[in-house]
């Protein structure tokens, strides 16, 4: 599956605020987005995958339009995937980029 480059050139944009150095990396077949190493956001088609950690896993799926990410047919523990009406105004994309940066930034750099 290809990814929407208009939803990857929002999740760039986001990227820009923060202080970090995102390495675009073809994934999942979609294109994923590394921060210190780590897979942080991605684009799989048109929807948002983000890395929230399995501490954060479910009060992400608790949020509107979310579902735990299942790209090999089993739910992927710390991963969902945001529909296109979750992510349509830029303040929410933003938010969810925001939830994958304040996980990854816990880890330990690769």
């Amino acid at each position: 599956m290809a990814y929407g480059e208009d939803l990857a050139d929002r999740v760039r944009e986001a990227l820009v605020v923060s202080d970090v150095e995102p390495v675009e990396r073809k994934m999942f077949g979609g294109l994923a987005f590394m921060v210190a190493g780590h897979m942080t956001v991605g684009v799989l088609g048109d929807e948002l995958m983000v890395r929230v950690g399995k501490d954060g896993h479910a009060d992400a799926l608790a949020q509107p339009h979310a579902r735990e990410m299942d790209f090999t047919g089993e739910p992927m523990a710390g991963m969902v995937y945001v529909a296109p009406e979750g992510i349509a105004a830029d303040a929410d994309l933003r938010a969810w980029v925001g939830r994958g940066l304040d996980f990854t930034s816990r880890l330990e750099p690769k």
